[in-house]
């Protein structure tokens, strides 16, 4: 199975820049979800097919008749409310619902009516399985939730809804991956800045240890990486290679350093810590995940300063680049030391 990161483990080791296209675990091999199903006639029965085309009162004739059940399973494990709500026919779906269909029958792909429903981006009949109690947390055969499929696209389309239905946000697939993680994986910057505001863990793991931070830098997307560090992302933190984000930035060229303002007041926190009290209390008082202890009230005053500065209108000392036209490679910096070392070997000569 293809993983969107594959390199070997061994400490040091270099890791590769990660797969963009979705993983093998989507059924897919293109960047976005593949809608609806592959239909063959010869795997449906005749209430599938009269789900699968709409037709409302093909459906309740066959009901009525007991020539078919609500739950029947054609040859793909699917049954007929999976193929109303891929083609996206709320009607159909309403009358199963009321028929008392059950609502979470994984079809051939380990998948509920409700995530082909979000898969197939079809909101109406969505609404109704979540609205009649279908469990927004039932995963698919790789452990991949709803917002899992959501965070794969380009939107947040039906996130809020879903996380009004008590989805959960930190839920793992099998790779590690929570919808954080996998958004910034495919770039969902939209779905990756809801997440955050909704408590997603800026922090978290996948199964290689990779953070988010990691990730962004990884596929080099600007957006990403200054959303995540205004979100206090600990650029400190190690994978299983013992890479940091900054390890990773060198690795691929990315100029992290760009943002020392904002890595250096985070350096200083850490560095103030009073060592009575432990560092999670200190993350949990003051935003910042870096692990170190707590700080008194003259320095939590200089922490809040920080996490202010991080915020949607930095001031102009601490200005995080949100375009690419923004990120200079080669940084004026940089420009001004080599000149002062070139200009110091001309006077040893």
């Amino acid at each position: 199975m293809k993983k969107i990161f594959n390199f070997g483990r061994k400490k040091g080791q270099s890791p590769p820049r990660p797969f963009i296209k979705l993983p093998s675990y989507f059924g897919v091999q293109t960047p976005y979800p593949t809608e609806g199903y592959q239909i063959r006639s010869k795997d449906l029965g005749k209430i599938h097919k009269a789900a699968l085309l709409g037709d409302v009162a093909k459906v309740q004739q066959l009901l009525l008749l007991g020539k078919s059940t609500v739950n029947d399973l054609d040859k793909m494990k699917r049954t007929p409310l999976h193929l109303a709500c891929a083609n996206g026919y709320p009607d159909v779906v309403s009358l199963l619902v009321e028929r008392k269909c059950e609502l979470n029958l994984l079809d051939n792909d380990s998948r509920t009516p409700l995530i082909k429903a979000i898969e197939c981006q079809q909101e109406e009949c969505a609404t109704i399985l979540l609205e009649h109690g279908a469990d927004p947390n039932l995963g698919d055969s790789k452990n991949n939730n709803a917002l899992h499929y959501i965070a794969s696209g380009r939107t947040k389309f039906m996130a809020e809804k879903l996380i009004k239905h008590k989805i959960d946000i930190e839920a793992k697939n099998k790779e590690g991956f929570t919808p954080l993680l996998l958004a910034i994986t495919t770039m969902n910057t939209e779905m990756a800045d809801f997440l955050l505001k909704n408590g997603a863990n800026v922090n978290a793991l996948d199964s290689c240890k990779r953070t988010a931070l990691m990730i962004a830098v990884s596929v080099e997307s600007i957006a990403l990486v200054t959303l995540l560090l205004q979100n206090n992302a600990d650029y400190t933190l190690q994978d299983i290679a013992g890479w940091t984000a900054q390890t990773y930035a060198e690795r691929y060229g990315y100029p992290l350093h760009i943002y020392h303002k904002q890595i250096e007041k985070q350096k200083e926190l850490y560095n103030t810590c009073s060592s009575q009290i432990s560092c999670s209390e200190k993350a949990s008082s003051t935003g910042f995940a870096l692990g170190a202890p707590s700080l008194d009230k003259k320095e939590e005053s200089s922490a809040e300063e920080s996490i202010s500065r991080l915020s949607d209108n930095p001031g102009p000392d601490d200005h995080l680049p949100s375009t690419d036209k923004e990120l200079d490679f080669d940084t004026e910096s940089k420009k001004k030391e080599k000149q002062k070392r070139n200009t110091k070997q001309n006077k040893a000569k």
